[in-house]
């Protein structure tokens, strides 16, 4: 086996340190009790994250004519569906994100 000189390092303390790092990595896994990724508050949290994205979808839907040649500019270019909808989407992506990102108490 080659054993060459890579800074301060030789390739056989590399290799023998990821080699620890994965067995430890690997028996840390095998400790671990089975469960939930997140806890009960967390899938709370994301849900109602979930359902103020669908009702800001749900306010932008509308708007259509059935006249093709009529264009109702104050309908589609409303304060709802121009302000207020997309900001309820993304208030439930940031409701989103802090539901991943909440350390549960388990």
């Amino acid at each position: 086996m080659y054993n060459y000189q890579i800074g301060t390092f030789s390739t056989y303390q590399i290799n023998k340190y990821i080699c620890q790092n994965i067995i430890n990595i690997l028996m840390s896994k095998e400790t671990r009790k089975p469960g939930f990724a997140f806890g009960k508050e967390n899938y709370r949290i994301l849900i109602i994250g979930v359902v103020f994205v669908v009702i800001g979808y749900l306010l932008m839907i509308g708007g259509g004519s059935d006249d093709p040649n009529y264009f109702n500019a104050d309908e589609i270019f409303s304060t709802r569906r121009i302000t207020i909808a997309p900001l309820t989407i993304l208030a439930g992506f940031v409701i989103v994100l802090l539901g991943i990102m909440k350390k549960s108490k388990d």
